[in-house]
Parts: C-alpha cells; structure tokens; sequence
C-alpha cells in the first residue's frame, strides 16, 4: 500500500534555535495569560509566586503520581499536605478527606461517580439516578453525568442570581441522589445559599456537592479579613463534598484541583481498582491514570510559601480593587455589578447599553472578560495583578458605554463562548 505523500512528521529534527523560532511564529497570535489586561482567566499572584510555582513544576516534571509510593513519595507527601492545609481551610471535620485531580472538571466528575456510588448504598431504591442543578451550575456536571450513567435536572431561573432553591426541592424525587451548590459559580459571582441546599439534602438523605472551584481559595480569606461570606464549607451540615481549583486562586502550576471529603471513608465510592489484567492491581483516586508530579509540587510550594497571610493579603487587595471598579461603574450610571459579589470575581451588566457592543468595544481596547449571555454582560476575574489598572480600565469602559449610548458602537453580534 502506497504512503501518503502528506508527510507531517519530519525525518530530521530542529536545532533548537530554530525549534524557538518556530514556537514565536506559531504563537504571534497569543495573549500573554499574565497581560494586566486579561480579567477573563488570569490567576497571577505576583512574579515571586509565579517563580516558586515554576520551580516546584519544574523539579517533579518527570515524576508520575501514579508511581508515587514506588518510586515519588514526595509527591506522596505533597499531596497529603496539601489535602490537609485544604481541609483546615475550609472547615472540615475530623476524619475528612481528598486528593489533588487534573483540574475542576475532574473534580467534579469525581464528585458525581462519588455521589452515585455512595447511592448505591444508601438509596439502593434508585434505578435511574439524577443530580439537580442550580440554573448557573458548571456544564463539568452534565459532562459528568453523561459519563457515570446519571441524568441531570437542571433548574431555568435564578431568583436574586442565586440558586432557586423551591424549585430544586420540588425537583426531588425518588430517583434523585445528589444536590449541587456553588461557591461562587462563575456567571452570577453570587454564593448560592448553601445551608439551604444542604439542609434539603440531609431531610432527603442526599449527597451534597459545594463547586467552589473559583472561591475555595478567596472565600476563606475574605471571611477572615472580616467581610460577610454566607456559609458555604464543611461547618455547613449536610455538606459532603467540595471541588476547589489549587490552579485558580490557589496559583499553582495548570493542572491542579481538589475533591474533598467530609469523609474519608467515602473514597472507597471514588476510587477505581482492577487486577482483571496480567500486571497486578491498579487502583486510582481520580479518572486519569498517570498524574503529573509537577502539578502536585506547585501547589503545595505555593501554599507552603504563601501561608494563610499571603494569601489573606492578595485578598484584600482584590476586595479593594473590586470595590474601587464597583465605586467607578456606579459614578458612570451605565454599567454596573451584578448584585454583591463576595469573592474575587465580578459580573458587569446594563439596563441602558448593548453589552455585546459593550464587550466588542473594550475588547477593541485589548481588554479581555469572560462573557455572559443570560442576561447579556461580562464576566471580570481580579486577581492582583489587577490592582493598578483599575483606572485605566474605568475610564475605557466609560468611553467605550459613551460610545454606544450615542449609537457611535453597534454591536457587530456573536454570542458567548467558552470552547476549550
């Protein structure tokens, strides 16, 4: 049979100046992911933090977690310590546990495989189970049912951008086995009323999941700077699990996420074991075999280097940062924050202006935000690296809401996305 003349592997390999230039070639067309102007994805702590990330990364590159009693027990180590600062933070009981995953999706599929086994056993009646969702919750959760077999209901409306808690305690029924809130989720910015959610789960006998992938690593710290948090960890009864990105506000390394127990005794519902094949027992945690050590040692590097005051203090930078946007957007009258965001990310909408030409403007500006489609606006991420442009980018959003007022901007069109 005759080879493809479409030959995309070379037979020779570059030398590396010109394996470099290629590589500045191929991304001529990037964003730096620590631009000052990057609100959309941007968890930057300061150059220090970024180097001791970088470092910890680069030490354990080659080293495999799956390996990790074999051959890496540091990352053994690792791991456990920062599963242990994690619970500490965030309230958990003694007997709690977790482990570091690939990143908030994971997490959350993990939840949920945890959730519908744990069912098994506790509410062997369900044939068909099914997670309710609250209208704002991460699409990770549909992508997770569809992987472990379990249907989703989720709710059509969030009253005051929270949760919609009637309508997800008339949704129970008997198949029903798992109940998700989030801390906050990233469209509204708003914490769902968590007790709440995790009050019905325990009077339905229900696995509840707090998706504090965002906030796990603020909230602690803007409740311990003194600002109203509602409750949203483990000292909320009826909370029995919770995913929180170590890669987001955590700063490590990219690929690092928390699943947390309120009992360890559950990750016997977590975890996967075979010895079906000739090499002996395979037994993992997470959905993913091999997991990159690098990863693992970041987050425990920054951790261990920043302490609860480090990261107590970039918080507060944060809150003073979204209080000076919030303070601007309110003088201009056209924009404004939706509701009372508690952690470090805002959503901006109108009832005057278009926010796709909002959007389309500032973005001509080279600035960068998530957006939303439901209502139409836009969602900011602050971090500290956004401390001193705070000004420059009120008085780009004032031009740019001046703009369309006048009908000078017409939104070209194109509606929120967000593809991986």
């Amino acid at each position: 049979m005759a080879k493809s003349s479409n030959r995309q592997f070379p037979e020779a390999g570059l030398e590396i100046g010109a394996l470099r230039a290629e590589m500045d070639a191929l991304a001529a067309d990037d964003r730096r992911w620590d631009d000052p102007r990057n609100l959309k994805a941007s968890y930057w702590a300061g150059a220090d933090v970024v180097a001791v990330a970088r470092e910890a990364y680069d030490r354990h590159i080659g080293d495999n977690a799956i390996y990790g009693a074999s051959m890496f027990p540091s990352l053994v180590r690792y791991e456990a310590q920062v599963v242990a600062m994690a619970l500490d933070m965030l309230e958990a009981p003694e007997g709690a546990g977790g482990g570091i995953t690939t990143g908030g999706t994971e997490s959350i599929l993990m939840a949920v495989r945890t959730a519908r086994d744990w069912a098994r056993e506790h509410r062997p009646q369900v044939a068909r189970p099914e997670l309710i969702l609250p209208e704002t919750a991460h699409p990770a959760f549909e992508k997770a049912a569809l992987l472990v077999g379990v249907s989703v209901r989720r709710m059509s409306r969030s009253p005051g951008y929270r949760a919609d808690v009637e309508a997800m305690a008339a949704a129970i029924g008997d198949q029903t086995i798992m109940l998700v809130g989030s801390a906050p989720p990233y469209p509204y910015a708003l914490v769902d009323p968590i007790d709440r959610i995790a009050a019905l789960a325990q009077k339905h006998g229900l696995w509840m999941h707090v998706d504090a992938c965002v906030g796990g690593f603020v909230l602690p710290f803007v409740r311990e700077l003194g600002h109203p948090v509602p409750p949203f960890d483990f000292a909320v009864p009826g909370v029995m699990s919770i995913s929180a990105d170590l890669h987001k506000f955590g700063y490590s390394g990219r690929g690092a996420s928390l699943l947390l127990l309120r009992d360890k005794a559950n990750e016997r519902h977590q975890r996967f074991s075979s010895d079906a094949w000739p090499s002996g027992t395979y037994s993992t945690l997470n959905f993913g075999g091999s997991r990159n050590g690098g990863a693992i040692a970041s987050s425990w590097a920054v951790m261990r280097y920043l302490g609860r005051s480090g990261y107590r203090s970039r918080v507060a930078g944060i809150l003073n940062t979204k209080a000076k946007l919030a303070r601007g957007l309110a003088a201009g009258g056209r924009l404004a924050l939706m509701g009372e965001p508690e952690g470090a990310h805002v959503s901006i909408v109108s009832d005057r202006l278009d926010m796709i030409a909002v959007a389309e403007g500032m973005e001509v500006r080279s600035w960068m935000f998530g957006r939303l489609q439901r209502p139409p606006g836009l969602v900011v991420i602050l971090t500290p690296r956004h401390t001193d442009i705070v000004e420059s980018l009120l008085a780009d959003f004032d031009a740019v809401s001046r703009d369309v007022e006048s009908g000078r901007r017409i939104a070209a069109g194109g509606a929120a996305v967000y593809v991986g």
